[in-house]
């Protein structure tokens, strides 16, 4: 059997993992039971079996089938107790997967009318993040996210929250959902405002649509980095634009696999985006729903794409220099990569 380094013990920062998605199945069947909440029985009996739903999402029925499965988990998430234990655990799975940076993306508007209202949900998240850092000792900010479906309007809202909150915890601006729908420059102002507060730029692209749709988030949103960006592969120019720009995409495996984006974790182009030199942060996405988290990314990539450890480290430095963390922070994450793979072959 081949000697190799544990990839759970490997230095790391997750920067793309959305609010619902990261819940415990066995948190998702036990809130349920709390609230009373009905889940769709495709979800009940995949939580209690251990497994994933099986989704495709690369057609807007099935893109409705992942949103309904998304939005019956997030209807269990009703007062300030279930958002700490959520909180808490995503933080928990991201230690045990060698996370020491997590930035955990939420679009407050959906917690709003059970929570008591925009700013309290809000508040409530920042207040659970701040007592989960102290408990946990992994450093954790929140990307507020605004959404494709709903009017840009409303995104202008959250990214003056978003600001507001900017000393609180908040580190970056996103927009998220169906990318085929809503584009990208009807949220310009949005994201104008969020950089204009200091706010990283987030917002998700070249998922479910191709190069362009990560040009645009390019052109219209100025993004710092992109949610996905996989498709970027099938343009070359595209590939050496972000590279020369070191724009870091939020590259997700194992969630491009379940929705139908590729059909084979071969498939996933992280070799092309890697020797283009386009950065690359791997993230679980919605773990809840496609059944693995961070550490797993990182195994799709050493076993279907053959990366070394030295290439794996490569990846965790980037996901480091990706993301919104302080400087020591990042040196000491990077130290800590070093000495991961200095260290010999168990």
């Amino acid at each position: 059997m081949e000697r190799v380094r544990d990839l759970s013990e490997l230095p790391k920062a997750h920067l793309h993992l959305h609010f619902t998605g990261s819940m415990r199945p066995a948190t998702l069947l036990e809130l349920a039971d709390k609230h009373g909440v009905r889940l769709p029985d495709v979800l009940t009996e995949a939580m209690s079996g251990g497994e994933s739903p099986k989704l495709r999402a690369t057609d807007e029925r099935g893109w409705f089938r992942f949103q309904r499965l998304y939005d019956a988990a997030r209807s269990c998430l009703q007062d300030a107790d279930d958002i700490r234990r959520l909180v808490r655990e995503a933080a928990e799975e991201d230690v045990r997967d060698g996370s020491g940076w997590l930035e955990i993306q939420v679009d407050p508007t959906s917690y709003a009318p059970r929570l008591g209202g925009l700013i309290p949900a809000l508040e409530i998240i920042l207040d659970a993040v701040d007592t989960t850092v102290r408990e946990t000792g992994i450093g954790m900010r929140v990307l507020v996210a605004a959404n494709r479906m709903k009017h840009p309007l409303d995104a202008r809202t959250l990214a003056r929250l978003a600001v507001r909150y900017a000393d609180r915890g908040v580190v970056g601006f996103g927009l998220s959902n169906d990318e085929r729908r809503g584009m990208a420059r009807d949220f310009d102002r949005a994201f104008a405002i969020a950089r204009e507060g200091g706010l990283l730029s987030a917002p998700h692209g070249g998922e479910l649509t191709g190069p362009a749709s990560v040009r645009d988030c390019l052109d219209d949103l100025d993004a710092d980095r992109i949610g996905h960006g996989v498709r970027a592969a099938e343009d070359p120019r595209l590939l050496k634009r972000l590279a020369d720009r070191q724009i870091t995409c939020e590259v997700c495996p194992a969630s491009n696999v379940a929705l139908g984006v590729y059909e084979k974790p071969q498939d996933v182009p992280l070799r092309k985006l890697f020797e283009a030199g386009v950065p690359m942060a791997l993230g679980a996405d919605d773990p809840l729903l496609f059944g693995s988290r961070l550490a797993a990314q990182y195994e799709i990539a050493r076993r279907y794409h053959g990366f070394t450890d030295a290439e794996l480290a490569e990846l965790a430095r980037q996901s480091v220099r990706g993301s919104a963390a302080p400087r020591d922070v990042k040196a000491k994450l990077l130290s800590g990569i070093d000495a991961w793979l200095a260290a010999p072959l168990p």
